[in-house]
């Protein structure tokens, strides 16, 4: 049979059903750090790192290492069944690492989804309340009650109704967007008044960074407010980590740029270097409010996922992760400032990054705040045409995201800046 990237979209149209996009019409064949090959051996540089997942890049050695010597052992138990010394010791890693004071546990799971699913189900238990307050924009999921935590309704939410009840939106504060963090608090304090008393919330659920909303960071002045509140009610305070973990805001979590100590983080993505694992780490006496049996999950920790983990934080460490996704961040900044002075681009704006995690917006008109959607998906196809892997993300998908792993070759990354300078020129 011949493989190819067309006759492997035909298959895929057969057999597989649309309601899963895929941004590249093309079949990946291999990857090394931040360059992929597809079926019929074109490269392409990786500005999207599996969606935040390779920030060590693709096929890492010390994670194949580790992995490979796992598959030499075994492959899976069930946790459940027979428990495996890797689970322990990269608990232990994420409970020394996490920004939280005092005693700290961490269970793990598979996807973020999942994560996310559990922190409310511990968050309701511990405090034995209902209800959830999340923020417009914010994307935890596809699950159901990720889903309806999520502050976007297509694609995501609609059709799938009823979702889960009890879960109430906050406007995410967005200066150029009018929205600050003052609104934000006046219409959290509007909820308490007339939808849910503060005293029945269970949790109220953050992104440090919007992903899927726009890169938007959470200003630290909302978080520190969010945390007084927290106190003052006894809700549980949960920071999404999903996306903004493991050194991609150039630090190991993205909450630490404020200063607040979540009660509880989800963790998954960049975690294991590629492969499938998330987490719920936490303030001890909050996890403990679980009986045994009520967490789990067949494949939750999988020991080829841990080794891969403990591999992923050590080249973290060693390689001084976080310190280059600010350098880098820092360099690829300024180069989208100076995109936007120029005349011979498109227009764009709202240049945003903390740490490498980094987004811009293509607008409708030259220093104006009106974006422009249709420009976006346009310099995105244009990229992909030129050999760039670039992602969309926003309200609208007026946003262009960079998240090339922070292990990117300095000479690749001049590369794929370049790429994505002649992707901004008009037509």
């Amino acid at each position: 049979m011949m493989t190819n990237n067309a006759s492997l979209l035909q298959r895929r149209s057969d057999a597989i059903p649309r309601g899963i996009g895929t941004a590249l019409p093309v079949f990946a064949a291999r990857a090394r750090n931040a360059e992929l090959w597809d079926v019929e051996d074109r490269r392409f540089i990786d500005f999207a790192a599996g969606i935040a997942v390779l920030n060590v890049g693709h096929c890492h050695p010390r994670v194949i290492e580790a992995a490979r010597n796992q598959l030499e052992a075994f492959t899976h138990t069930a946790f459940q069944v027979a428990a495996y010394e890797s689970y322990v010791a990269l608990a232990e890693r994420l409970n020394a690492l996490a920004p939280i004071k005092g005693a700290a546990k961490t269970i793990l799971f598979s996807t973020g989804a999942e994560a996310v699913e559990n922190a409310i189900k511990i968050a309701r238990k511990a405090t034995g309340r209902s209800a959830v307050i999340a923020f417009s924009g914010g994307f935890h999921g596809r699950s159901f009650m990720a889903m309806a935590l999520t502050g976007k309704t297509a694609p995501y939410k609609r059709g799938f109704g009823p979702l889960p009840g009890e879960v109430f939106h906050v406007p995410f504060p967005v200066s150029h967007q009018g929205v600050e963090v003052e609104h934000s608090l006046k219409a959290l304090q509007q909820i308490f008044k007339a939808d849910v008393a503060a005293d029945e919330v269970a949790a109220i659920i953050i992104e440090p960074v919007q992903g899927e909303g726009g890169f938007h960071a959470a200003p630290p002045a909302l978080l520190q407010a969010l945390r007084t509140l927290c106190d003052e009610h006894g809700i549980v305070l949960i920071a999404d980590e999903v996306q903004t973990g493991f050194a991609r805001t150039g630090k190991l979590f993205g909450i630490e740029h404020s200063g607040v100590e979540p009660d509880l983080i989800t963790v998954a993505k960049s975690l294991a270097g590629g492969f499938p694992l998330s987490g719920v780490i936490g303030r001890a006496a909050i996890l403990d409010a679980i009986d045994p049996g009520g967490l789990g999950g067949t494949y939750a920790g999988s020991p080829l996922a841990c080794v891969a983990a403990l591999a992923v934080l050590d080249v973290i460490e060693d390689e001084g992760l976080c310190a280059r996704a600010q350098l880098l961040g820092d360099s690829v900044s300024r180069q989208l400032q100076a995109f936007a002075a120029r005349q011979d681009l498109r227009p764009l704006g709202h240049v945003r990054a903390l740490g490498s995690m980094i987004a811009f917006d293509l607008l409708a008109t030259r220093g104006g705040d009106e974006v422009d959607p249709v420009a976006t998906q346009a310099v995105i196809k244009r990229a992909h045409a030129l050999g760039l892997i670039l992602l969309s993300c926003g309200a609208q998908g007026e946003a262009i995201r960079i998240l090339f792993p922070l292990t990117i070759g300095d000479a690749v990354l001049a590369e794929g800046m370049a790429l994505l300078e002649q992707a901004l020129a008009p037509d």
